[in-house]
């Protein structure tokens, strides 16, 4: 209900008569605009809508898979599933292949390996960052795709 321009004591009274707040809404107005309202449950309601949001919201977690280069087929399979389960709920998963003393002279087996996964989970993922490596380590990243391009 508007009530027009009032003097600031009435609706101060006005405010206490129903057990409300007089609330200033735009202080630059001229005359200044108020509202009479229950303050501490518009807050609350403020805090519950801005917890819903936040609720909604997810962020996208980085999770590592490290393995070896001459990783055996059951172990290898295991990291697979783990990294596919992860993909599916919406993180990115970082394949870390590392190496140790002579393994670093083929690194084309950890290559093989990596696009093996990346074969794997073509469908459900895209290559962030392909295979390289880092020192003694080849990394690669996958991102799930979004759900738009998977809808389509």
């Amino acid at each position: 209900m508007q009530a027009g321009i009032v003097p600031f004591r009435k609706a101060l009274d006005m405010a206490r008569e129903k057990g409300l707040d007089l609330i200033e809404v735009a202080p630059t107005a001229n005359p200044p605009v108020c509202r009479i309202m229950d303050y501490g449950k518009w807050k609350y309601e403020q805090g519950k809508r801005a917890r819903e949001a936040q609720k909604k919201q997810r962020m996208t977690e980085m999770k590592g898979v490290r393995m070896r280069p001459g990783i055996d087929e059951h172990d290898f399979q295991f990291k697979l599933k783990n990294a596919l389960k992860f993909l599916k709920e919406g993180d990115k998963v970082k394949f870390t292949v590392i190496f140790r003393s002579r393994e670093i002279t083929h690194p084309e087996f950890a290559r093989k390996s990596l696009e093996r996964i990346a074969g794997a989970a073509e469908e459900i993922a895209t290559i962030e960052k392909p295979p390289s490596m880092e020192g003694r380590t080849m990394t690669m990243i996958l991102s799930p795709k979004s759900e738009a391009a998977s809808k389509q």
